[in-house]
C-alpha cells in the first residue's frame, strides 16, 4: 500500500515538473523506476520513455492553447533528434554488453555506465541554465545561428537521449534557450512538443525488445497527466529567470544524488 501511494505520488510529481519547467520528468521517473519501484536501468529508461512521451503531449496540448509552442522551431529541433533517438533505441542499447571494464580493482556494468552517463549529461545541462549570461540572450539575438550546426547538435542530443532514456528537456530546453533563443516559458512549450516525438518515438524502438506492463505504464502516465495539469497551473506565478534557476538547480541536485548513489554506495 505504502509502495502505490510513493508510486502515485512521483507520477504527479512527475507530471507537476514537466508542466513548470518543461522538463525533469524523466530525471525523476528513471531513478523512481530504479531505486523505489526495482526496475533495472534498461527497463526503466524504456519505460521512461512512454511515460514522459505521454505526459509530454498532453502537456503540449495545453500549451498550445496557450501560444507558447514554436511549432517550426519544435519540428526543426524534433526530426533530427527523434531519428537518432530511435536508432540507438532500436539497435544500440540492446547491443552494449552487460559487463564493459571488469578486472580486480572494479567492474563497470551497462546498468552502472547508463546511469552515471545520465547524471553527467544532467550536470553539465544544469550547470548551462545555472550560468548567468552576459547579457539578455532571452530576449536578443545576437547574430543568426546556424542552421546546420544546430541540426548536428540536436542530433547528437538525439544519441543521448536514446542512451539515457531520457525525454531530453533537461537537455533541449538549454539548446532552445541558447541557439534558437527563445523565452523560457516558449521554450518550455516547445521543449514539450520535442519530448513527446522523441520520447514516443523512441519507446517504439525499445517495444520489439521487451514486454512492457501496459497497466502499469497507463496507470503511471495518467497520474502524471494529472500532475502536468498543475504544473502548467502553478507556472504562471513564477518570471522567467525564476523559472530557469529552479530548472537548473532540480537538475544539478538529481545529477548529485545519481552520481553519490551509482558511485558510492
Amino acid at each position: 500500500m505504502m509502495i502505490e501511494f510513493i508510486e502515485y505520488f512521483c507520477a504527479l510529481l512527475i507530471g507537476i515538473l514537466l508542466g513548470l519547467t518543461g522538463g525533469g520528468g524523466s530525471i525523476l521517473t528513471v531513478p523512481v523506476l530504479v531505486y523505489i519501484l526495482n526496475y533495472n536501468p534498461i527497463i526503466a529508461s524504456s519505460y521512461s520513455l512512454f511515460i514522459v512521451g505521454m505526459t509530454s503531449t498532453f502537456g503540449t496540448l495545453i500549451n498550445l492553447k496557450k501560444g507558447n509552442v514554436v511549432l517550426k522551431t519544435g519540428f526543426i529541433f524534433a526530426i533530427p533528434s527523434l531519428i537518432s533517438v530511435y536508432i540507438t533505441r532500436k539497435y544500440i542499447v540492446h547491443s552494449i554488453p552487460e559487463i564493459l571494464i571488469q578486472n580486480s580493482y572494479f567492474t563497470i556494468t551497462k546498468d552502472l555506465f547508463l546511469m552515471v552517463l545520465f547524471a553527467i549529461v544532467m550536470l553539465f545541462a544544469a550547470l548551462s541554465m545555472l550560468k548567468t549570461p552576459k547579457t539578455n540572450t532571452l530576449e536578443v539575438e545576437d547574430s543568426k545561428p546556424n542552421i546546420f550546426i544546430i541540426v548536428f547538435q540536436i542530433f547528437c542530443v538525439g544519441i543521448l537521449i536514446g542512451l539515457i532514456g531520457a525525454g531530453g528537456g533537461f537537455l533541449i530546453i538549454p539548446a532552445l534557450v541558447h541557439f534558437a533563443k527563445l523565452p523560457i516559458k516558449k521554450a518550455i512549450g516547445t521543449s514539450l512538443l520535442i519530448i513527446s516525438c522523441n520520447s514516443l518515438i523512441g519507446f517504439s524502438g525499445d517495444v520489439q525488445n521487451i514486454n512492457p506492463d501496459w497497466y502499469f505504464l497507463f496507470k503511471f502516465a495518467g497520474f502524471a497527466m494529472t500532475g502536468i495539469f498543475i504544473g502548467i497551473y502553478l507556472s504562471r506565478f513564477f518570471n522567467d529567470r525564476n523559472l530557469k534557476k529552479i530548472f537548473g538547480w532540480f537538475v544539478l541536485t538529481m545529477a548529485v544524488f545519481i552520481l553519490t548513489k551509482e558511485i558510492l554506495f
